[in-house]
């Protein structure tokens, strides 16, 4: 099991006992590009996890591990800063917003590794923020709460990343409940949980395998297009604090002077929202075919309007469409690459794979990676086994 193997990493570098945190990675169903936009998301934990052994030395020194890529790196607590080795750089972002409160941060020991595969729009960097977070606030007795420590771990990525990542990412992986999909406010940060029954309806993964480098700078770049769009609204409608105020009246009344970029980014943020609020009516009544189109209809958003979608990821939702047993499909998260996200009714699972193989290989030459996938609870603290 890979939490033992991480723990007796642990012991055998470190040679004292550690504390065992598992973080997951996570799935967002609908509401992609809204949670910077004070909108709505619908994510869930799922069981692609990172696993954390870490224990307090006596000094004033971080000793890090990265089990996946057998790296180590040092730093003095009293010294925290950026550097280019960016593994390290999620963990000293984690221990400087700890400073920021005013905590001393302890000489600590930490390996971690996991199965949440980089770049695929799972979160791994989140999982990786949270799951230390979570593990000194239990070593340090500092209790804070996981709303608090979901916002420690985004400025974590805000400030020693350098992506303005909105709170999704973080609350889901702190938040998430088994066999429940979350819908989250993403400005008043209300949230509710909403069964979803993984054992009728699978959670495909689809991963296109590239991830473009346009990546983080379009990311960097919609969030001011957005803000901007704000702004032009603003002085018009004082109300519209982030474009969830917005209505498609008011960007249609101003589509001119918005300017056909701007409209289009707006538009689809105001009409995604719409859809996860769809989204979660049929969830609640139980119909999956009609969530699955609000999917559908996110995708043609994300690739028409917003623009971060790319050839790799619509070739799979174009294979998904044509296949039995798909509720939907969609591109998720930051886009230009990472996975899609399918629902698929359990008995087509083993087929919409093989087919979804075939065809990305017919249509593009690449080979698919596709991960099954359950819905689990939040960051919590495994026993550790005593490890010989």
């Amino acid at each position: 099991m890979l939490h033992q193997s991480v723990a007796k990493s642990f012991q055998d570098r470190f040679n004292h006992s550690p504390l065992l945190v598992r973080a997951p990675g996570r799935v967002n169903l609908i509401g992609e590009h809204t949670d910077y936009n004070g909108g709505f998301v619908m994510p869930a934990a799922i069981d692609k996890e990172i696993y954390f052994a870490v224990g307090l030395n006596g000094t004033t020194t971080a000793r890090l591990y990265s089990y996946d890529l057998d790296q180590s790196y040092e730093t003095e607590l009293a010294e925290v800063t950026r550097d280019k080795t960016m593994w390290a750089n999620y963990l000293k972002g984690v221990v400087a917003q700890f400073q920021k409160r005013g905590l001393t941060v302890p000489g600590f020991d930490c390996v971690f590794g996991g199965n949440v595969p980089i770049g695929a729009g799972l979160s791994s960097s989140a999982a990786v923020e949270c799951g230390l977070a979570f593990a000194l606030d239990h070593l340090m007795g500092t209790n804070l709460d996981r709303m608090e420590l979901a916002h420690m771990a985004q400025k974590a990525e805000h400030e020693f990343a350098g992506v303005k990542s909105g709170l999704m990412d973080q609350f889901a992986s702190l938040f998430g409940r088994s066999e429940h999909v979350i819908m989250l406010d993403c400005r008043s940060l209300d949230y509710e949980y909403l069964p979803f029954d993984t054992s009728v309806c699978g959670i495909v993964l689809c991963n296109t395998g590239v991830k473009h480098s346009l990546a983080s700078s379009e990311y960097n770049l919609r969030r001011q297009e957005c803000e901007q769009g704000v702004a032009i609204l603003q002085q018009y409608y004082p109300e519209v604090a982030s474009l969830r105020d917005a209505t498609l009246e008011q960007l249609n009344a101003h589509r001119e002077e918005l300017g056909d970029v701007v409209y289009r980014r707006c538009m689809y943020v105001v009409q995604e929202n719409f859809r996860v609020e769809a989204a979660r009516q049929h969830l609640n009544d139980g119909d999956l075919a009609a969530f699955g189109q609000e999917m559908y209809a996110s995708h043609a958003g994300l690739r028409d309007d917003y623009e971060v979608s790319c050839q790799e990821l619509d070739v799979l939702v174009q294979i998904a469409k044509a296949q039995p047993g798909v509720y939907g499909s969609r591109m998720m998260g930051g886009g230009f690459g990472g996975c899609t996200i399918n629902l698929v009714a359990i008995e087509h699972i083993e087929s919409f794979v093989q087919k979804a193989t075939e065809e990305y290989k017919r249509y593009l030459g690449l080979e698919l990676e596709t991960y099954q996938t359950t819905i689990t609870g939040g960051v919590d603290i495994l026993q550790p086994e005593i490890v010989k």
